[in-house]
């Protein structure tokens, strides 16, 4: 989808951009640099860690390399589940699939007759956009001003649960974005483990296929292995919001 794609930018453009001022520094004592080549292995134990840009002995912003390396594994984890998201989204919008009720007060419906996911974002009011856009930049604001930052002693990619902060949500929220039946509370710590390397190679394949979705509409036939799916061309901008 669109929207999750231009999400995917607003919710981790510090990403996007090289910092002003980095430095490297010596990581033979990084706790975080251990943890991040373990779980290299695990999530592909034939390519293992590979850092050809070496970013895992980059400080940036003044942080330490730990820190450094936290910010870095958010962001991936984040960005792997945007489009996820995008990626199920798209294939779910490309058949015709959507709610039943209309959109908005006047009636009108899904713009599920507009034609492929990014024709169908086009199609959608710019109030609309903005709500989407607005209510996942709260999330992204929530995410960082409530609980332990991952920077500074947190878990990447572990986003707090909204029951947790009513300094911060006044009004009661009856579910948590994260696990809102609390199906994996009682999981192992193993199988915790073993969930985040799931969730790893899954983002990682999605930003892969959303952006394959995306290239191939874009241009027909950058894709070899889309081209025979007959996907329409899309004559928009995909990465343009409005």
């Amino acid at each position: 989808m669109k929207v999750a794609v231009a999400l995917s930018l607003l919710i981790g453009s510090s990403v996007a951009f090289a910092p002003a001022q980095t430095g490297r520094q010596s990581t033979a004592k990084s706790a975080a640099l251990d943890d991040l080549k373990s779980l290299a292995e695990k999530s592909n134990p034939v390519l293992k860690f590979y850092d050809p840009l070496e970013l895992s002995s980059i400080s940036i912003w003044g942080n330490t390399v730990d820190q450094s390396i936290s910010f870095l594994r958010h962001a991936e984890i984040k960005h792997g589940r945007v489009a996820m998201a995008a990626f199920v989204g798209y294939i779910v919008q490309s058949n015709g699939i959507h709610w039943p009720f209309p959109i908005s007060f006047d009636g009108t419906p899904y713009p599920f007759d507009a034609g492929s996911p990014p024709e169908q974002w086009d199609a959608l009011s710019d109030a609309a956009k903005w709500q989407i856009i607005l209510f996942v930049g709260f999330l992204e604001w929530f995410s960082e001003a409530a609980g332990t930052h991952y920077m500074r002693g947190g878990k990447p990619g572990a986003f707090p649960k909204f029951s947790d902060h009513p300094e911060i949500i006044p009004h009661p929220v009856p579910l948590n974005l994260f696990d809102p039946f609390g199906l994996s509370k009682n999981k192992s710590e193993e199988a915790k483990a073993q969930g985040l390397v799931k969730e790893l190679n899954n983002g990682r394949l999605a930003m892969i296929g959303i952006f394959g979705f995306l290239s191939e509409q874009k241009l027909s036939g950058s894709v070899p292995l889309l081209s025979g799916l007959g996907l329409p061309h899309y004559n928009g901008e995909p990465m343009a919001p409005f």
